[in-house]
């Protein structure tokens, strides 16, 4: 990773994550939960909590470190940055049993909505000295029984080839490495990017802290985000990895998966390119 960027700080990062989350919560609405499955939810992690609790012999100044530890998770704005890290994937793979087509994946904390909408086959905003590989990502979405779907939407955003996401980053501009593409009418887009590099999560405030204390890792392969909507259809929130990547199979947040792994080749113009398709199941 480059060292002649300043990296983005836990607090910076984790104040634009829950601005952008409660944007979206508020497009998105609350989950219509009814009393007891509240009460049995959290009664279920709290005796987990307990549990814990007793298995380990907790002491009180450990209990009071937690207690520290969790204000300073709040007040630092990382609880979007804990949760997409440490939690979602779990999520994920829960309500995935249940559905049908292209795996899914997390969603994390860097997604930001409304980006600019380009053509089937376009080039994702650059700066004009974008550093990295060329890569080319090209497939077609479609349904479960095969039907092309046109004008469905594949909205992708990724790191650069230092690691860094626009949005979160001060030294990139506004949309940086982010585009809504529209398939055209047989369902295909074929999309021109770089290759994003590994990237770790911010360490300089308590999420980071949690993580040395447990001698785990920061680190996330290098991956790319991607949204597919269609009318009629259920959206799939999924990532692709790169094979051989490094941190592939000790992603600290645990969110890769074999079906989700691309293999890029190089087309002997020094262009990396590889193809995946994206089922939809009717909604």
């Amino acid at each position: 990773m480059s060292t002649t960027q300043q990296s983005p700080t836990a607090a910076g990062s984790g104040a634009n994550a829950s601005e952008n989350f409660k944007a979206s919560a508020e497009r998105r609405g609350v989950a219509d939960t009814p009393p007891e499955r509240v009460a049995a939810i959290v009664t279920a992690v709290l005796k987990g909590v307990h549990g814990a609790i007793q298995e380990y012999d907790v002491t009180y100044p450990e209990f009071q470190a937690a207690k520290a530890w969790l204000m300073a998770v709040g007040e630092g704005g990382e609880w979007p940055l804990f949760m997409d890290v440490f939690v979602e994937h779990a999520v994920e793979e829960q309500v995935a049993a249940s559905q049908h087509g292209t795996k899914g994946s997390i969603e994390g904390p860097y997604y930001l909505a409304d980006q600019v909408r380009l053509e089937s086959t376009c080039r994702l905003p650059r700066r004009d000295d974008e550093p990295g590989t060329a890569l080319v990502l090209e497939g077609q979405v479609r349904g479960l029984d095969g039907t092309p779907l046109g004008g469905a939407e594949v909205d992708i955003w990724q790191a650069d080839a230092d690691g860094y996401y626009s949005g979160f980053a001060p030294h990139l501009p506004e949309g940086n490495l982010r585009g809504v593409v529209v398939t055209d009418a047989e369902g295909r887009f074929s999309i021109s990017t770089v290759q994003p590099a590994p990237y770790q999560i911010p360490t300089d405030g308590p999420t980071g802290r949690l993580i040395e204390a447990a001698g785990w890792h920061p680190w996330r392969p290098a991956h790319l985000h991607i949204m597919v909507r269609a009318d009629g259809h259920r959206t799939i929130t999924t990532q692709l990895y790169f094979a051989g990547g490094e941190w592939l199979d000790s992603d600290v947040a645990e969110a890769t998966k074999p079906e989700l792994v691309i293999d890029p080749q190089d087309d002997g113009t020094g262009t990396r390119r590889a193809t995946y398709d994206f089922e939809l199941e009717p909604a």
